[in-house]
């Protein structure tokens, strides 16, 4: 569903991606592990359009979308929930849900989205600068559906939230993969979290795929070390 050959993106003379190559399957759920500046927020944004590859190719569903402008690509099918959720703050929930309609002329969220996230039914006329850290990432994620994804990216989506709130997260992005077919890429550091949610588990260290595996094979203590500091 999302194929990526020889990325490479660089900031001035400054080279972050490395020839970085990764695939998503349907339905599958990918974990890119790492720690701090080692190129996972730089991948996301390079596959949203929000900063330029210098080189290599980006394809969605088998189509090459490398050269298409952000708002093209979320009209192809890519969501993107970013680091820090980013959330309009001023905004009503169900406002901040109805931003992602526009993709297709929706009008009104579908109930499906209230189902997945009960609280935000609950708090739809609340300003989304009221939540709390973990239902703003919940609204984040509805948001991001909200614009029927084939592919969900989700940047360091534990970051800040408390843990019985990320175990309901990882519940939800599960039931998400399942119910909606999606595929899921998801930038994390959280070793747990990661084990939890993913089919497969990638770990990047200076803007290179360093390891990877299956979940079920997957030496824990081994990627915990490339996670230490």
């Amino acid at each position: 569903m999302l194929d990526v050959a020889k990325l490479k993106v660089s900031y001035g003379q400054s080279e972050v991606l490395h020839d970085l190559d990764l695939a998503v399957a349907a339905n599958e759920i990918v974990a890119v592990m790492g720690r701090n500046g080692m190129g996972k927020t730089t991948l996301m944004k390079a596959l949203m359009g929000i900063v330029p590859a210098a080189g290599g190719t980006v394809a969605l569903g088998g189509a090459d979308i490398t050269a298409l402008p952000t708002y093209q690509r979320v009209a192809r099918g890519i969501a993107y929930v970013p680091q820090g959720r980013m959330i309009f703050p001023a905004m009503t929930v169900a406002e901040n849900i109805e931003t992602g309609l526009f993709v297709h002329g929706g009008a009104r969220a579908p109930d499906y989205l209230y189902e997945l996230f009960p609280v935000l039914l609950e708090m739809k006329s609340r300003r989304g600068g009221n939540l709390s850290g973990g239902q703003q990432q919940q609204l984040a994620i509805a948001r991001a559906l909200a614009t029927q994804p084939k592919v969900l990216l989700l940047d360091e989506p534990t970051e800040g939230i408390q843990p019985s709130i990320i175990r309901d997260l990882a519940r939800t992005l599960r039931r998400i993969r399942d119910e909606r077919g999606l595929s899921i890429l998801v930038s994390e550091q959280v070793l747990s979290f990661a084990l939890d949610i993913a089919d497969r588990v990638l770990v990047i260290e200076n803007g290179r795929i360093v390891h990877e595996d299956a979940r079920a094979a997957l030496d824990e203590a081994k990627v915990a070390r490339y996670l230490s500091v």
